[in-house]
């Protein structure tokens, strides 16, 4: 039995979408008791724990994203109470409960900024980013907002601008500030007294800026825009060099995992969007001071050839060192991969298969509701998006609406997810009604079922779980490699095609392992992988 302590390590962590999980109070908006009232399902999976996107206090501008109480939950997903609740439940079901933490900016609503705008000299003015104008009084230099256009506001109180690297109604708080950090701390340390088990931390190479704010150079004619987000977005253009990934972040990550060690069995994981993003992560989470795991896009953007994979792993472990990765290839932010990467691809083989690859990664998973239920992306029309991003950069870039549109829990109107006749606050797209968990739940077929399999096939080897992983040459169309831990040495093979392949192993089995629902066949050393199959086999 793995050392409780360390759950996280190469655990599977379903991410829930507070807003759009369960409507319990039928308003057609999700809350917690919605959530405590389906853990039961989520615990069924063989999941190890849940992570909570936002719930707290916020004028819900950015859905969250842009916090007004960090020690609160917002009225629209209950009380404090139904959140202590909900941890009991899951706690009790096995499941560990990490939530969101954003600190890198607030919500203009939040009474630190409140205070912080009114004049200079308050004892709260440098809590938040403040620049004087240039001269001709545009902004004090080049930076851009993900969400589009400059990334500096101008208030009149202080006659100065403010830095947002999102919404204008989220302000980057002054990491330079030390009663900044210590604030932050202190909130993080109020869940976990209250026993939450970890933490997912947005944007967590954006906590510094640059002091001299110095202008970002442009991209190089030629070179590859590798932030995850999309290239109609200008902020793509640019190399963030002084706006974040600063070098000052690497203390307060450790003040961080000082508290976090205060309180054995707790976790982080940070996500990370960099021009340089495996090397970040490596950088963040090496030498065991630092952050438990992180995440990047590396497996949330549109490549997903067997070569792109191969690429990815190699350039993590050659970068890695004894870092530690969480990977995912879904979330609230990114177009589901049942669509991303499953378009043109058969809509129940597939989403298995890339399920199989996901769970045999060194590594801990993230997985996004509704992805094992193989949920293409929705279709939201204009007139109901929802998310800011995409009403600005519509129609190339049309929001992460799509992605965060209600969980289909049966094949009935609205999806069981609220009552009849309650509008949705994101519009149930009804491509997703029979992939509903209650059509799923009992076919043996189903993308549902095989998760449920893959996730107990992954417990059942501990080299899975927390082995080494050693690439291995299969040819050009299937990926290969071999897991290695707690004496276990397994060959993982992977046809995420739609062509049948074969090859021959790299060296020499023992066995085929079997429960994982796939199915392959041995013709002496020549394997023969159908379409979107898999295999595994023991190796002395």
């Amino acid at each position: 039995m793995q050392d409780n302590t360390f759950w996280w390590r190469g655990g599977v962590i379903y991410q829930i979408y507070p807003r759009s999980f369960m409507d319990a109070n039928c308003d057609g908006i999700g809350d917690l008791k919605g959530i405590a009232e389906k853990l039961d399902y989520v615990a069924s999976l063989g999941v190890d724990g849940i992570w909570l996107s936002p719930f707290f206090t916020s004028p819900m501008l950015d859905f969250g994203y842009d916090v007004s109480d960090y020690r609160d939950v917002d009225p629209m997903f209950g009380t404090l109470e139904d959140f202590k609740t909900l941890l009991a439940r899951a706690h009790a079901l096995g499941l560990k409960v990490m939530i969101d933490q954003v600190i890198s900016h607030t919500s203009d609503q939040h009474p630190w900024f409140q205070e912080s705008r009114v004049d200079r000299t308050n004892p709260r003015a440098d809590w938040y980013v403040w620049a004087d104008p240039r001269p001709d009084g545009t902004p004090p230099n080049n930076w851009l907002s993900i969400f589009g256009g400059a990334a500096w506001t101008f208030d009149s109180r202080r006659r100065q601008y403010y830095l947002h690297n999102f919404l204008t109604s989220q302000p980057d708080l002054n990491f330079h500030h030390p009663e900044v950090r210590a604030a932050q701390l202190d909130n993080m340390r109020f869940w976990l007294e209250l026993g939450v088990d970890g933490f997912r931390l947005d944007t967590v190479n954006f906590y510094f800026h640059d002091q001299a704010l110095r202008d970002n150079p442009p991209v190089p004619a030629g070179e590859a825009k590798t932030l995850g987000a999309p290239d109609a977005n200008p902020y793509t253009w640019q190399r963030h060099v002084y706006d974040l990934s600063r070098p000052e972040n690497l203390d307060f990550l450790r003040e961080l995992r000082a508290l976090m060690d205060e309180f054995p069995g707790t976790t982080t994981v940070g996500e990370i969007g960099d021009d340089n993003p495996l090397a970040r992560m490596a950088e963040y989470t090496a030498g065991g001071d630092k952050l438990h795991m992180a995440y990047t896009f590396d497996l949330l953007n549109a490549p997903h050839s067997a070569a792109y994979l191969r690429e990815v792993i190699e350039r993590f472990q050659r970068l890695a060192g004894d870092a530690w990765p969480c990977w995912a290839t879904s979330n609230h932010d990114v177009v589901r991969s049942a669509t991303r990467w499953g378009a043109d691809e058969d809509p129940v083989a597939y989403p298995k298969v890339a399920l199989a690859m996901l769970f045999s990664l060194r590594g801990s998973v993230c997985l996004y509701q509704g992805e094992e239920l193989g949920l293409m992306e929705a279709d939201v029309p204009f007139e109901r998006i929802q998310d800011p991003y995409g009403k600005v950069l519509w129609p190339e870039f049309k929001g992460r609406d799509g992605c965060r549109t209600p969980m289909p829990w049966e094949n009935v109107e609205n999806g069981g997810f609220s009552p009849a006749g309650v509008e949705p606050w994101l519009p149930v797209e009804a491509r997703q009604l029979p992939l509903a968990v209650a059509a799923q739940q009992d076919d043996p077929a189903s993308v549902l079922s095989a998760t449920r399999r893959l996730l107990a096939f992954r417990a059942a080897h501990p080299a899975l779980v927390d082995g080494d992983l050693t690439l291995v040459d299969v040819g050009e169309d299937l990926l290969g490699f071999v897991r290695e831990g707690a004496g276990e040495r397994i060959l993982c093979l992977f046809n995420l095609t739609a062509e049948p392949h074969e090859t021959r192993l790299p060296l020499a089995v023992d066995h085929a392992l079997e429960g994982h629902g796939f199915r392959a066949r041995l013709d002496g050393d020549t394997l023969h992988l159908p379409p979107y199959q898999a295999a595994w086999f023991a190796v002395s």
